[in-house]
């Protein structure tokens, strides 16, 4: 029950992952803008809900400019938690 309950949260923090980088690019590359409250407050939510899981990398993770490696990174710790790891911690549950 953990196993499947922690595999579904780690694939919804996942995409909000990847929609708040692909919003983000938009942002950069001005398909959308902030100025519109429906894109500003979906970018505010997406950003509440992401900045915790970045904050502890970013003050580990050298700073690259304007590049943000954070996002690519915490994809990567998530996909090995879904994983390797849910599969070795569903054999003793």
């Amino acid at each position: 029950m953990f196993v499947e309950i922690a595999y579904i949260l780690l694939t919804v923090i996942l995409y909000f992952i990847i929609a708040q980088a692909v919003m983000s690019w938009l942002i950069a590359f001005n398909v959308i803008n902030t100025h519109n409250d429906f894109v500003r407050q979906l970018w505010d939510m997406l950003d509440r809900i992401t900045e915790p899981l970045y904050r502890p990398f970013r003050r580990i993770m050298p700073d690259f400019g304007g590049l943000d490696l954070t996002p690519m990174l915490v994809i990567m710790i998530i996909v090995i938690l879904r994983g390797p790891v849910l599969k070795y911690l569903a054999q003793f549950g």
